[in-house]
């Protein structure tokens, strides 16, 4: 099933339910949300040295060292 097909069913759902109950979907998405956010946030600090690299990056950028990615690549 794909994301149309899925949200498409979803809204249905939805409609046919109370205040209370959209109530209780909208705070069980929200926690969906912020899980996956932290799974993606987890799955970023695994990797070795990321922390590192990240602050660097940060660095160079407020010093003004980078490189406009269009004058590297053209054909993008």
């Amino acid at each position: 099933m794909n994301s149309t097909t899925i949200r498409q069913q979803i809204n249905q759902y939805l409609d046919g339910l109370s205040s209370e109950r959209l109530e209780m979907v909208a705070e069980f998405i929200a926690y969906l949300s912020e899980k996956e956010s932290e799974e993606a946030t987890q799955e970023l600090l695994d990797i070795p040295g990321f922390i590192e690299s990240f602050e660097r990056g940060k660095k160079d950028i407020a010093a003004g060292k980078v490189t406009n990615w269009r004058n590297i690549r053209s054909d993008v």
